[in-house]
C-alpha cells in the first residue's frame, strides 16, 4: 500500500503540539513525522526526558492532558509515538542533529537511525 503523503495541515498540528508540550513544561528532545515499515500511516513521533520515568500509559495520558489543556481536539491530534530519549533510534537522531541549530523540514527517510529503519521522516525538533 502506498503512504500518504505528509501536508502542510499536518506540519501546522507538529508546531501546535510542541508548542502545547512545552507550554506545560515538556521539555521535548525530539519530535518528528516518521513512517516506519511496520505502519501503514504516519506517526508523529514525540521524546522527552520528562516522559521517560513514567510508564507508556502514563506518558500517554500526561500528552493527551497537556493537547487537550492546550485546546487541541482529539480530531486535530495525529496518531503519536512516544519513544523514550534513552531509546537507540532517539539516541541516534540527537548524536547526529542534537547541535544542530535548526532540523525543521529535514529529510530522514531511507536508513536506518539506531534500532529502526525509517522510510520516510520529516524532522520538526531534535534537540
Amino acid at each position: 500500500m502506498d503512504k500518504a503523503a505528509l501536508v502542510t495541515m499536518d506540519l501546522q498540528k507538529s508546531e501546535k503540539i510542541v508548542r502545547a508540550l512545552e507550554g506545560k513544561g515538556f521539555r521535548v528532545a525530539a519530535a518528528i513525522w516518521a513512517h516506519f515499515p511496520e505502519y501503514e500511516d504516519w506517526r508523529f513521533v514525540i521524546a522527552s526526558k520528562d516522559l521517560d520515568l513514567l510508564s507508556l500509559s502514563d506518558a500517554y495520558l500526561k500528552v493527551n492532558k497537556a493537547l487537550t489543556d492546550a485546546g487541541v481536539s482529539v480530531r486535530e491530534t495525529p496518531p503519536i509515538f512516544i519513544m523514550r530519549t534513552t531509546s537507540p533510534f532517539i539516541r541516534a537522531l540527537r548524536r547526529v542533529f542534537g547541535k544542530a541549530e535548526d532540523v525543521t523540514g529535514m529529510r530522514l527517510g531511507g536508513q536506518i537511525w539506531g534500532d529502526r529503519f525509517l522510510e520516510d521522516a520529516y524532522a520538526y525538533k531534535i534537540a
